[in-house]
């Protein structure tokens, strides 16, 4: 579902995700991954990256997040989000793994990133109502929600 790209004559140093700096949901989340242990990953918004990468048609980082490795590899949308969040969690790792070799996981994944990219604006309202504001001090809004509803159902049982 995702473009595969060729790896790129111009490779970054570090590992290096473009993002779309005008999404707040995409803000957040990569707010959210360096406070996860990614701070290996260089990220960048494309308004601002994609010009190191000359040989990347804008259009590409338009379509979705791109991750650029220092060998040139280029992985795209949820591949780029298992590789860069596996630089800092085990269980990324498997995510990555798995994307990579199970067609049945990759497509979901595809179908997912999708689904997510074309109702952002309602997931980040969704996001910040379940976990907060700030995405470096989450709070588990969700879990006092879920409380009240399990109250409310035990009170009318």
């Amino acid at each position: 579902m995702f473009r595969h790209l060729p790896p790129t004559e111009h490779p970054p140093q570090v590992p290096t995700l473009l993002w779309d700096g005008q999404c707040g949901f995409c803000a957040y989340w990569v707010k959210r991954w360096q406070g996860m242990g990614a701070q290996k990953v260089q990220f960048i918004p494309y308004q601002e990256g994609a010009s190191a990468f000359p040989d990347i048609e804008i259009q590409h980082f338009k379509e979705a997040s791109r991750l650029i490795e220092p060998d040139g590899r280029v992985f795209s949308g949820p591949a780029s989000a298992y590789r860069s969040l596996s630089y800092g969690r085990a269980w990324a790792r498997r995510l990555d793994r798995w994307y990579a070799q199970h067609k049945g996981f990759s497509r979901l994944s595809d179908k997912l990133y999708q689904w997510v990219a074309d109702h952002r604006n309602g997931l980040f309202r969704l996001t910040k109502w379940l976990w907060g504001s700030d995405p470096q001090e989450p709070r588990p809004f969700w879990a006092i929600y879920l409380g009240v509803l399990a109250y409310a159902l035990y009170q009318f049982v």
